[in-house]
Order: C-alpha cells, then structure tokens, then sequence
C-alpha cells in the first residue's frame, strides 16, 4: 500500500511531524514502513506560467515562440511540444531552475531566437511515464485555469509528496485504504480524524425504474447495490485527484474511471462503472459462470469461465468477471452519457479463485480478497456518486437498487487488564486501557478491570482476546514493554552425539578441500529418480509428489542428493569455475507407498561432487586431476573417521561409468557408491569429468564406535616386506590384498597396493600388483623367522585362492 502523505493530511493533521518520524512510529505500532520515497526528484524555481501568444518559430517548422507570463514578468520562451498554445496555464522552468537530474535551465539561442527558461512535461518534471496520462504523454502538462499565475508549479503538481510504502500482513486490510490508515495514524499519534462528508443530492428520477438486480449466487455475493448516474460528461479529473492516483501508483484515465479509483483507494472498496446503454439490458444478475461460457475482459483477452467463477450478467451474457475484471462490450468510454455504478461485496474465496484461475491480480481482487468492510460498500458508491456529480457533472437517481443479505454488526471481545498486564509483563491501569480503546475509536463498557469491546466492522483482524492484547500492546509501545532476565539455576546447552558427529563428518570433508552447498529437497520428476543408492531404491516404490508443487522443477521430495549438487556444479562451471568440489550433508525421503497416505521416511546421507584440477604446483610443473582413487580415499578417510570397516565390490549403477563405479559395503549392508558419472549424464549437467559418492550416514552414524580408545607408540622397530604378485588381468587388487590380510596373521599391521604392471615381461592376460607388507609387535622386536613364517603363508594363501605367482 502506497500512502501519500499529502492526501492523508486530508484526514489527520500531520503537518508537525516529518515522515521519516511518521514511517518510525507506524513501523513501531506494527505495520512495516518498508520504504519512503517522493513522487518526483525536487525541482526548483519551477512556476505556473501563462501563455500570452504562441507564434511559429521564424527559422523551424516544429518550434513555437511564446510570450509567457510567469507573473512578475514575461518570458520569452521557444517551445518544441506540439500541444502548446495560446491561454494555457504552464509549468516553467525559468532561468537558473534545477530540474531532476540536476538538469539547469539556462538562457539559449534556439535556431537564432533567444529562449528564457522551458514549459515542462510531467516526465520533465520527474514523473514516471507509466503515470502519465496518455493524452498529454507525447507533449507539455496544462493546468486548470483555476491556478494562480506565478504559484510555484511542483507544489499544484503535488511533486513534494512523500509516499510511505507500508508492508502489510494479510490480516490487516484495514490499512489498505487512505481512511484505514488514517485511523491508524491518528491512534498513534492520539490526533483527531476527520472523515469525508459524504451528502448526494439525487434528482427526482428512481434508480428502479432504471434497473433491477437478482443475485442468484447469494453465498457468494451477499450484498449487490446498483446505483444510475446520467448526464455524464466524460473528461479529465480535477488536477488534485489526478495527483493523489499518481502518489497512489495509479494512472490517471478520466473522470469516471478515475473516481472509482480514488474511492477504491479513499475507503478500500472495490467499486466498478458499466456504460448503461452498452450493458445490454436494464436487468443485473450475479450468478456462477456456465461450463465453457466465454468473456473479454478489459485487457481484450478471452477468458473461458467454469463453474467455480462468480460473474455479472446482464441476464443473458457475463459482463464482468466478478470483484476482479470488467468487460471490454460494458467498458466506460468518451462517448458514455450513463453510468451504472456496482458497489457490492464478494465472497474473498470467489475472488481469490477467479483472479487465480485467470492469472489476474489487480487492486480490487487483493482487496476482496482480504475482505472488505461490510459497513462501507454502499457509503463507498455514495461517495463515488458524489464525486460523479462534482467533477462530472452527473446527475443521481435516488434509491439504490440493492441485494442485501449482509451482516454488518459489530463482534464484541472481552478484555481484562490484569490478563493483559501477565501477558504482556506490563502495570497498565484501567484508566491507561481504556485511553488506548479511544485512541483506536473502539467502543466500550467498563467494569472495573473487565471490558466488553465493540470491534468496528473495519477492522475484521480482532475477534480473540489475544487480538486486542497485541491492540492494547502495540498503541502502549512496544518499546516500553518491561523486560526480565531468566530466574532460577540455568544449564548451558550442549550438542547431542548425533549433532557431534555430523559436525566431524563436515569438519573432516572440509578439510580435506571440499566445500559446503546447501540444495533444495524438491526437485523435478526426472531428477528425483536419478543417482539413486541401491539401498534406497530397496526401501523406496517411487518420489513422493507434492500435491501442488509451486514449479515442476521443485515437486518432487529428492531420493538423492546428488542431482541438484550436480546442478550446483554445472551452474557455476558456466561461470568459469572450473575446479569444483562439493559435498552436502542432508535427508533424502524414501515412500513404501504407491499413494502416499503419511509421512515419507527421511534418510541422512552425504554426497559430494568433484570436477576439475585437484592439486596444481605451477613450479614445479604438477598437476592433479580428480579421479576415481581421489574420491575413493577422501571416503575411506571418512569412514576410518568414524571407525567403520568398509569393503569396496565394483559394479554397474544407473547414470555412473559402467567400469569406474564401485558400491560399498559394511558387511553384508550397502551404505553407498563412489565412481564417475557417465559421460551423457556429464554432459547433460555441462560437465567435463566428474567424481561423485553418495554415503548412508545414518547407517554409519548408528554402527560407529563412540568409544575413546588410545594406542601407544611402538617402541620396537616394524619391519617392511615387498610382494609382487603376478594374477589373471581380470583378479581385483582388492581381493588379492583381503586374502593376504586374513591369512598374514596378528603381526601383520599393514597392507597396502604400491603398483600394477602389465607389459612386454609378462605373459597376455597377466598383470603384476604389488604390496607393501608392514609387520609390527608393539611388545617386542620381532625374529626373521616369524615374518617369513607370516610371508610364507601369504603366498600359499594367494596361489591357492587367485593362483598367483611370485614374480620373478
């Protein structure tokens, strides 16, 4: 809601206070001042000026020469608007004026002619062309002739108005009107408010006689009035109501169109003008759309309507798309003499439904939809005939045709003070309860500390007791609210051994070089049944489906990770960063529903991605790419971290490289994959090669070892032994090395894969692995004979289970 402070001094005295002053106290009674701006840049030296004479300039076609007066003298000017002549009254810009933009005005030679000052356009003068009346968008502004000459130009223009931009929550659509907000400033400021005398003087002639009206759908419209103004004479809106609808956001159109704008925003009501010879009957019916029936609103689209939308016939065709959009065939045009004028109000979940369907959000429908005041929908029309009358010339029909099946009585609260005064920790009196109840304009009886408050119809928020403690609260102050620190023996909090371990699993991937992404849960249909790990696709029938995703690339609960971190990744190395590597800590949601009927089971799990250069030392000419072994010893680390054995068995999954993927296993339990992602799916993402694991913390975080253990360091030397092993090309390194550390013995602490050969010394079909064997006794310094005892046994071992030899 936009409010111009200028208009709302039409109803509160503000004058003394500043607005930034103002937008302080509104943002502290509760409503959010989200910002304060003025309608134009400030100008100076700006004056209303007369055109005495206008004469084609000597030397160029498209150029006037005027003689304007400004008041204290006559300027000589050259002017290029095609619109300008003689007897208008015009903004100047004399010589030596500052306009926005720090534009100057300086005296100028114009094709040989000499030119003091400049007539200024609106968008000369800082308004937005988006405001500015179509009819004047392409030429210079012209006042009334009621303007003083010599009057300062940007005061007429209202271009010193500052605009508070409140930040409304939706239950306070009270302050979408001028007079809403006007109540609230005046309670805040505890100041007087004076409300538009409304008076309509209607000629002898009955609306009845003209129209009827039948609401068929009366749930959806409980109150329907129709009120007939003839003799219109549509033209431009007095010059104030024109600059109030600009500081509103509003553009300026004519005089009809306009005044219902301006009562739309003066009381909140939506109100809505039909040309009465182009409405196609003198009957109104509100009724709900047929199935397939068609209208074209005002913006010349055809909607096609259901049952679900409320709409304005004239007992045949719908005219109107009820609370949100009139139609094009009724629309108030230069040639309308007669005006049937609709003040009514709507079911807010009609509208809501209507401006929805139709992607048509405009600032009746909001209003409507928030709910309007049941007490102001026919003073609104009242008001908008008055106006018609004034600045139209319009004459009135008496009577108001009207459905009315409205309640419009006040709901009453019960209040106590000393219930307030534990709520809120605060010593308010009844007397101090009660000032607040006058400020707010609420009606009341007292008994001693018990109230029975009438709530206004306009402020439709209240109807609890809590309601009127954040009432008498937010007037009280928020500021002046006592505070108390805690009492009593307090205990700091601490971390549970599940936020323990996951802050190690993140402090140990981030030290070792990878970073932290934070993705969505949902993801699209596609993605969703992406990277998915075996034991998830075990316990999972499908993706969980929101039943109203917002977007189709954020409705479906994620079964993996990994697809958004490979988004993430793909994003940024579109912007040149070519050296990624992420991880992410968070639940995957796996459903064993075909129709999801309750809560999906959510799964912790980490997954990273890695692409680009790992390790480069430009010295000395290194460079280490991401691969396979990278990933798989930044997991292993990981899993050693959290005291987990794990076996690594290679396989085949869905969207990986069929021959660099492997699946993990603790025991017989799957816990997730490393391997790189297939070239397609690379591709797909915008990615050269990338690396990706995806690991089941749950299941680690539940068969960790939580507890501390020491060991010493070995006083006696180890001794180390070399074993190259020459096997079938197709013998996993892996297996080799776990029959070697099930038969080596106790004494043997480590074994570890220092190289693989296959070349020209060995047979086709051969490779060579060698191992590094690291024997150790903590207790004593071990004997030849007990490591070659140990050796001895590795390589009957091997030979019997991978018929591998020693190499020679």
């Amino acid at each position: 809601m936009f409010v111009s402070l200028n208009w709302l001094k039409n109803y509160v005295d503000i004058d003394g206070i500043s607005p930034d002053e103002l937008a302080e106290k509104i943002t502290k009674s509760g409503i959010e001042v989200e910002g304060i701006e003025y309608v134009a840049e400030k100008s100076t030296n700006v004056v209303i000026g007369y055109v005495e004479s206008c004469e084609k300039h000597p030397n160029a076609d498209k150029l006037n020469l005027c003689q304007v007066n400004v008041g204290n003298e006559v300027l000589q000017i050259v002017c290029g608007a095609p619109n300008v002549a003689h007897g208008q009254k015009v903004a100047v810009a004399k010589p030596g004026a500052v306009l926005p933009g720090n534009f100057k005005i300086k005296k100028a030679k114009l094709r040989g002619v000499e030119s003091n000052g400049m007539i200024c356009s609106l968008q000369e003068l800082g308004v937005d062309e988006k405001f500015v009346p179509k009819d004047i968008a392409d030429g210079i502004f012209v006042f009334p002739d009621h303007v003083e000459v010599g009057a300062d130009a940007t005061k007429e223009l209202n271009l010193n108005d500052a605009i508070l931009e409140l930040g409304l929550t939706p239950n306070r659509s009270d302050a979408l009107s001028m007079l809403g907000v006007a109540y609230e400033v005046a309670a805040i400021l505890d100041l007087p408010i004076k409300l538009p005398d409304v008076e309509v003087n209607p000629s002898d002639g009955k609306a009845s006689d003209k129209v009827s009206v039948l609401v068929e759908a009366q749930d959806l419209n409980p109150y329907y009035g129709a009120f007939v103004i003839e003799n219109i004479e549509v033209g431009p809106s007095p010059l104030w109501m024109k600059n109030y609808l600009i500081a509103a956001g509003i553009r300026p159109i004519n005089n009809v169109v306009d005044i219902t704008n301006y009562v739309l925003l003066e009381y909140g009501q939506p109100l809505h003008a039909f040309d009465y010879d182009q409405f196609g009957s003198n009957e109104v019916v509100v009724r709900r759309a047929k199935d397939g029936e068609v209208i074209q609103t005002l913006d010349e689209q055809e909607r096609k309507l259901s049952t679900d939308h409320l709409v304005i016939t004239n007992g045949k065709d719908p005219v109107a798309l009820a609370g949100v959009m009139g139609g094009a065939n009724s629309e108030v045009s230069d040639q309308t003499k007669t005006v049937l004028l609709e003040a009514a109000y709507f079911s807010p979940a009609a509208v809501r439904t209507s401006s929805k369907d139709h992607g048509l959000r405009s600032e009746s429908s909001a209003r409507f939809e928030k709910g309007v005041d049941p007490n102001r929908v026919q003073l609104a029309g009242l008001r908008a005939c008055q106006l018609l009358s004034q600045y139209a010339n319009g004459t009135v029909l008496s009577g108001v045709v009207e459905h009315d099946q409205l309640g419009k009585q006040e709901k009453t609260v019960k209040m106590n003070v000393s219930k307030v005064n534990d709520r809120l920790g605060t010593t308010i009196s009844n007397e101090e309860a009660a000032d607040i109840l006058r400020k707010l304009r609420f009606e009341f009886q007292a008994d001693g500390e018990n109230f029975t408050v009438s709530i206004p119809t306009r402020r439709q928020d209240i109807t609890i007791f809590e309601d009127m403690v954040e009432e008498i609260a937010r007037i009280y102050g928020y500021d002046r609210l006592p505070y108390t620190l805690p009492q009593g023996a307090s205990q700091a909090g601490g971390l549970t051994n599940y936020q323990l371990l996951k802050r190690e699993v993140k402090r140990f991937l981030e030290g070792v070089g990878l970073s932290e992404t934070i993705t969505y849960s949902l993801t699209s249909d596609e993605r969703a049944n992406m990277l998915v790990s075996p034991e998830i696709k075990e316990v999972s029938v499908r993706p969980v489906r929101l039943a109203m995703p917002m977007s189709e690339d954020h409705s479906t609960l994620r079964l993996s990770i990994l697809p958004e971190l490979l988004a993430s990744l793909g994003y940024n190395v579109a912007r040149k960063q070519q050296n990624l590597a992420y991880y992410e800590v968070g639940t995957v949601f796996a459903s064993q529903e075909e129709e999801t009927t309750k809560q999906p089971d959510e799964r912790l799990r980490v997954a990273g991605a890695l692409t680009g250069t790992w390790l480069e030392q430009p010295w000395q000419q290194e460079r280490k790419e991401v691969d396979f072994y990278l990933v798989k010893g930044i997991v292993e680390g990981l899993l050693s971290k959290l005291s987990v054995t794990a076996h690594v068995v290679q396989t085949k999954l869905d969207g990986l490289h069929p021959g660099r993927t492997a699946q993990l296993f603790v025991g017989e339990t799957s816990i997730g994959f490393i391997g790189q992602l297939h070239p397609t799916l690379q591709k797909a993402f915008g990615l050269k090669d990338t690396y990706v694991f995806d690991l089941d913390l749950e299941f680690l975080f539940r068969v960790h070892e939580d507890e501390p253990s020491f060991e010493k360091i070995p006083r006696f030397p180890s001794v180390s032994r070399d074993i190259a092993l020459v096997v079938e090309e197709n013998i996993q390194a892996g297996k080799v090395q776990a029959t070697i550390e099930e038969v080596g013995g106790p004494l043997l602490q480590d074994v570890q894969v220092f190289d693989v050969y296959q070349g020209e010394h060995l047979a086709k079909g051969k490779k060579s692995i060698a191992f590094n064997l690291l024997y150790l006794d903590p207790e004593r310094t071990l004997t030849d004979e007990e490591v070659e005892e140990s050796y001895q046994a590795i390589l009957e071992a091997v030979k019997d289970k991978h018929q591998a030899e020693l190499r020679g």
